[in-house]
């Protein structure tokens, strides 16, 4: 049987961490950030993780399980 392909896309941006959970990065972030308020900026600059609901979906894509 042939290996298992990942999905390249959802390689590229999410980390599966030690304990299992999956680390993303934040939406909002790239452009346009004059208008937004410091305080939000902040906010968007500490880590993410996937939510529960879409654990299972992103670690298929990346093979996990």
């Amino acid at each position: 049987m042939p290996k298992m392909k990942s999905n390249s896309g959802a390689l590229k941006r999410f980390k599966v961490k030690k304990n299992g959970s999956i680390k993303r990065g934040s939406a909002f972030r790239s452009h346009i950030l004059t208008k937004m308020s410091q305080k939000r900026k902040r906010a968007l600059r500490g880590p993410q993780t996937v939510a529960a609901t879409d654990a299972a979906r992103v670690k298929k894509m990346l093979c996990q399980g």
